[in-house]
Order: structure tokens, then sequence, then C-alpha cells
């Protein structure tokens, strides 16, 4: 009679609550239907504490105005009633709740024989199924028989939560589809990812691999958002409130770095970079959020910051495209892809456009196409800057050709007035022998004078870099000196007590002796010391290593010469010239030892950096002051750039500074004949040099050396 009492009841309030005259939901044979508001009726769950008997016995329930059920920061949880029929063959529907971050996604409905309450659910509690899926209930209903269903679905996600359902045959054919395409999806983003990985290996560009984490935490953000990290990860808190919100702020982190990267955007926004890494800073508060367990209000922030992300890469693309980096074109349209992208799958689940196949599968589908138009982008920045090198290359090596020629025209003609002034120059031909002996001796005599400037700068390096290891060695001597004396000190008195062992005096005295001495400070303090005169020793053997690249300055003998050390070790030599505001720079490309003469090149060296030096220090106001020192293998020559920060130079000065005896410096600070014996020691080695400058803006020397063996002298 209870019974009886109970399902009446129960039936009562089922005739109450579909007062609405909401639609039966019939599903048939091979047949998918998502669930709209024309079938349910919702009753919010503010506090989610609401019991199923609750849920049963309330007059709550009301139809609802959004198509399908809407999860938000205010309502989190909600229960849907609504009436299912099955006209399938099998006594079983299927119950899916689509891409979206459900924490929860309980089924209820009463048994019409024992009137027992059942309860199904995604998350694997009661009556779960062996063979149920991890993203599906199956709920049993006999064939052209009605079920009240009752749906509980919360989320701290913003969200649209799409409900489908199937019958069997469509059921399995449904998921046989879904991981058809979720395979391909997969294999697209590995194929992607080691593709990118395999680039960063050989090129060594990091937008590789910044673009391989950007795919892989989009990927994973889109896998475990279909249930396939349920396979995985059985906690579906941390699942839904740390892991998948965590990997969609890593998305965030990967694309502002990619993007830096890829737009060199600290270079090409200089000062303006700074607003960029408020971006960053969005992010690290959405991750904070995650990780105090404010997840609700981190995935709003996380929604808020894509679209901003988004709209800002717009806008810096066009800038830079604007600005002439041609790289930044297909840029744009990979950020203009995830603009729309972001601003769909946000007003879809603002529930601002209809939930539909496309929209539901944008993100995606997007991605796949992101991945082909970012990686274009990628190819297309290699080729920007390879043609670019390549101009800069071929105009190198026109220039330095263009002078070649000149200087033969210049020589035809020369041979041409001289043979026109042969019958005057025999007449004047003892005073002219004369004077151009008093000029060899006047140039000799000045080479020697800029050898002996440049031996100058050398053994001021020298002294200096021997002088603190030197120092440091000798006043490490006395104290250790006074160390062992102590010792031995201590050491005679135990002889004393050895060779009289029965003197109470002698004892005492070599005891209050030690006890003073403190032996273990001794050991410590010697050990100190030794080490310290072992690193100045290795220093200084250091510094002589360096030295030994000068021992054949004037030795015209063809050797090895490895550039890359040679710039290092006369860098060392300069460096106590070099004052604190200049910072070095070297890129040192791998390139194969040059058969050279290699006490010339080293005085080229020498010569150019000290130059650099002046010119900075010859500044008014020094900055921000940098050399920059890059070396590259160019086909048949080795390139080697030296730029500095200095003051510069005119066309006018520029046309003549290989000339001998010209200079700009002040009278006694030069001989002019630096940058005539580097123009002749290159000219030596078959190679060129080439200049770029502009006052105030520095200068840069270009010097080209050919890798095969130049003619002997």
């Amino acid at each position: 009679m209870k019974k009886l009492l109970i399902a009446a009841y129960l039936l009562f309030l089922n005739v109450v609550a579909f007062a609405y005259k909401a639609d039966t939901l019939a599903i048939g044979n091979n047949q998918v239907t998502r669930l709209t508001n024309n079938y349910f009726y919702e009753l919010e769950d503010i506090t989610g504490r609401l019991s199923i008997t609750d849920v049963i016995k309330s007059n709550s329930f009301h139809a609802s105005n959004a198509p399908m059920p809407v999860l938000s920061f205010a309502k989190p949880a909600t229960w849907l009633k609504f009436t299912l029929k099955n006209n399938d063959d099998e006594p079983y529907l299927f119950f899916s709740s689509g891409p979206a971050v459900i924490d929860t996604f309980d089924l209820y409905y009463i048994d019409k024989q024992d009137f027992k309450i059942h309860h199904l659910s995604i998350n694997g509690q009661q009556d779960r199924l062996g063979s149920q899926s991890f993203t599906y209930i199956r709920c049993p209903i006999k064939q052209g028989e009605s079920q009240t269903i009752y749906l509980h679905i919360k989320s701290k996600s913003f969200t649209i939560i799409p409900v489908s359902i199937y019958s069997e045959s469509a059921f399995f054919k449904n998921r046989s589809t879904e991981n058809i395409i979720s395979g391909a999806f997969i294999g697209i983003l590995v194929v992607s990812i080691l593709y990118n990985l395999l680039l960063f290996s050989i090129i060594g560009d990091r937008s590789y691999l910044y673009y391989a984490f950007l795919i892989i935490c989009m990927g994973s953000a889109q896998t475990l958002l279909r249930g396939y990290g349920n396979y995985f990860i059985s906690n579906k808190a941390l699942l839904n409130y740390y892991i998948i919100p965590a990997m969609r702020v890593f998305f965030g982190f990967t694309i502002l770095l990619f993007a830096s990267e890829f737009l060199q955007l600290k270079a090409n926004l200089k000062k303006r970079y700074k607003y960029y890494r408020l971006l960053f800073a969005i992010y690290f508060v959405a991750l904070l959020a995650i990780l105090i367990g404010y997840t609700a209000f981190a995935y709003i922030l996380i929604s808020i910051n894509l679209i901003t992300v988004a709209s800002t890469l717009l806008i810096i693309g066009f800038y830079l495209y604007k600005n002439g980096f041609k790289p930044a074109k297909l840029f744009m349209l990979g950020s203009g892809i995830f603009l729309v992208t972001t601003l769909l799958a946000v007003s879809r689940s603002n529930n601002l456009i209809p939930y539909n196949t496309f929209t539901a599968n944008v993100t995606p589908l997007s991605l796949v196409i992101g991945i082909v138009v970012f990686s274009a982008a990628l190819a297309d920045k290699i080729n920007f800057y390879r043609n670019e090198t390549t101009g800069l290359q071929n105009f190198a090596i026109s220039v330095a050709r263009e002078n070649e020629r000149l200087t033969t025209q210049q020589n035809i003609l020369l041979e041409n007035k001289v043979k026109e002034r042969t019958i005057e120059l025999i007449n004047a031909n003892k005073d002219l022998s004369r004077i151009i002996d008093n000029l060899k001796n006047t140039q000799h005599q000045l080479i020697d004078t800029e050898k002996m400037a440049s031996l100058g700068r050398l053994t001021a390096g020298v002294a200096h870099e021997i002088n603190n290891p030197i120092n440091f060695v000798s006043s490490n001597i006395m104290p250790l000196r006074l160390d062992f004396d102590e010792l031995f000190t201590l050491i005679d008195k135990y002889e004393n007590v050895v060779n009289q062992p029965h003197n109470a005096q002698l004892v005492q005295e070599a005891n209050d002796y030690r006890q003073n001495l403190d032996p273990a400070f001794i050991k410590a303090e010697i050990n100190t010391l030794l080490n310290g005169i072992e690193e100045g020793a290795k220093r200084t053997t250091e510094i002589v290593k360096s030295l030994f690249t000068f021992s054949s300055t004037d030795e015209l003998v063809l050797k090895k010469l490895d550039i890359n050390k040679a710039i290092l070790a006369n860098l060392l030599i300069l460096r106590s010239t070099i004052p604190w505001y200049i910072q070095v720079k070297t890129i040192l490309s791998d390139i194969e030892p040059l058969n050279c003469y290699a006490g010339k090149i080293n005085q080229m060296f020498i010569n150019l950096i000290a130059n650099a030096i002046h010119a900075i220090k010859a500044k008014q106001k020094q900055e921000e002051e940098t050399i920059t020192i890059v070396t590259q293998d160019v086909k048949d020559y080795i390139s080697i750039e030296i730029t500095d920060t200095g003051t510069g130079m005119t066309d006018e000065v520029k046309e003549r500074i290989f000339e001998p005896f010209f200079t700009t410096k002040n009278v006694g600070e030069g001989t002019g004949l630096g940058l005539s014996i580097v123009f002749g020691i290159i000219e030596k080695h078959n190679g060129s040099i080439n200049v770029i400058s502009s006052p105030g803006r520095g200068t840069t020397f270009i010097i080209l050396l050919p890798k095969v063996k130049p003619l002997a002298a």
C-alpha cells in the first residue's frame, strides 16, 4: 500500500512539472537528437546542494529561454527534466555531454516497476556499465516506453552544455566517425610537432620550438575537452579544475612566446615591448587563480585574454608589415583566423550564436588551418632572411669588384701618364730618387711608429692582465710562509718531546703552543692560499697562450688560423683598454681554419678593434655603447663584420680612410697608417673590405677573406 502511495505521489509531481506542455523527446532507429528547450524544463541549483528527492518534489521547474542548457558564473549547476520515449529496436539510449568542461553529469530516473530511483553518471558512480565510455551514459528504456529523466549538470566554466541523445546504432556510428576524425586530428598535430622540432634542431630558430609547444598545448586542450583525458586521469576535479584550465593558460603563454620570437618584437617594438609583457601578466593572474581554487574566475579571465591577445597580435602584425617587415603578412592572416575563432567560440559559449556542428568544432578546425598558415609564415620568414642576406652579400661582392675595376682603371691612367712624362722624369731622376728614398725612410719610420703604438696597446693590456694574478700570487706568499713557520715551530717542539719524553715541561710547552696555534685553521688557510696561487698561475698561463698569436707578426709564412680564436685572443689583450660602458658582443659562426699570414691577420684585428674603441670614446656622450663582431661562412669567403656605435664618418671621410697618413684624430693621437696597413693586409690575402658608416650612427667594416690559398708575397 505504501509503494502505491509513493507511486501516486510521484505521478502527481510529474503531471504538475509538465504543465508547461514540453514535447516528448522520441528517439527512433539510427537517430540522434540534441536536447533543446522544446523538450526540457529547468531548475537552477545555485548552491549545488539539491538532492534528487528535493528535485522530484520541487514545483519550481520552468521553461528555459536559452535554446540549450547554459551554465554561468552565477549558475554553476542546473537540473533538467524531460520525457524520453524509446522508439528504437534496442532497449538502451545513450546520453552524451559533448565537448565541454563538465564537473558533474548525473542521470536519474524512476523505475516503473519497483519505483526505485536509479542513478547513472559519467563519473562512474552507481549503475555504471563496464563497457560504458567515459563521456557517455547508457540508459535502459524499453522499446516503445516513455521515461521521465532528471539530469544534474555542474561546471565552473561559463559554457553551453550540448546534451545529445542517441539510439544504439547511431551511437556506435557516431563513435566510429568521431574516433576516425580524432585520430586524423591527433595525427596532424603529431606530424606538425615533430616537423617543427626537426626544423628547430636543424635551423636553431626558437620560433619552431615555441610553435611546437603551441600546437602541443592547443591540441592537448582540445583533446581533454572532448573527454579523452578521462582515459588517463580518473580524478575529474583534478582534470577540470586544474589541468584543462592550466593547459589553456599554457597555450596563451606559448602563442605569446611564438609571436614575440617570430616577429622579433623586442627589436621591432623596442620600448613598446614592455606593454606586450602585460599580456603575460594577465595569464599569470589566471594561473594563480587556478592554483588557489578560483577556477570559475580563471575561465572568465582566460576567455577575455584570448580575445585581447588575438586582437593585439593582429594589430602588431599589421603595424610591422606596414613598416616593412614582410614575414608579418602571413602572421596577420593566422592572427585573424585566431581572432575570428576566439570570437565565435566565446559567442557560442555565451549563447550569442547558434550551437551547431560548425560552431562546436570551429576551434579544432581553425587549429588545423592555423597550422598550415603559420607553417607557411615560418617558411616565408626563412626566405625573407635568406634573400636579405644574399642581397647584402651580393652587394658587398659587387662593391668589392667595382673597387677592383676602379683600381685597375686608375692603374691604366697612371701608366699612361707615366709614359707621357717619362722624358721629363729622366731629367729629374736623381732628385726624385733622393726624395723617394727620403719618403721611404719616413714611411718605414711611421710604419714602425704604428707598430710601436700597437705594441704599446699590447704591452699595456698584457701588463694589466698579468699584474692582477701575479699580485694575487705574491700577496699569498707571506701569509703562507708565516703559516709554515708556525707549523715548523710546532714540529720542532714535538721533536724535543720525542727526544726527552720524560720532560714534563717540554710536553706542556708543546701542548700549549698547539692549542694557541689552531692547526685546523692553519690547514684551511694554507689550502685557501695554495688555491689562490694555483688560480693566479692558471690565469697567467691563459694570458701567455693568447700572446702566442703575436709571436709571428712579421713572419710571411702561410699558416692555418682559427679566426674565431684569434678574435677572442685579441679581445683578451685589448680588454684593459675597453671602457666599462662599452659592451663587446661576438657572434661567431662555425668556420673552418683559414690559410693565411697569421700575424698580419692579428695586426688587422688589433687596428680595427682599437679604431672602434677610439670612435666610441670620441663621442661627446656615451650611453649603451657596443662593439659587435660577427663571423660567417659565405660560400668561397669568410666574412668578418666589426660594428661600433661610435661617431661614424661622412662620405668624404670614407673615401679617404685607406689613404696613407690620412687621419681624423688629433695631433699626436695617430699616424694615419692604421687603416692603410689593414687595407694592405687584406690585399695581400686577395680579400676585400667594405665600410658602411654615417655620422652619429656608428661604423661597420665588412672584410671578405677567400678560403683558397692566397698568392705568396
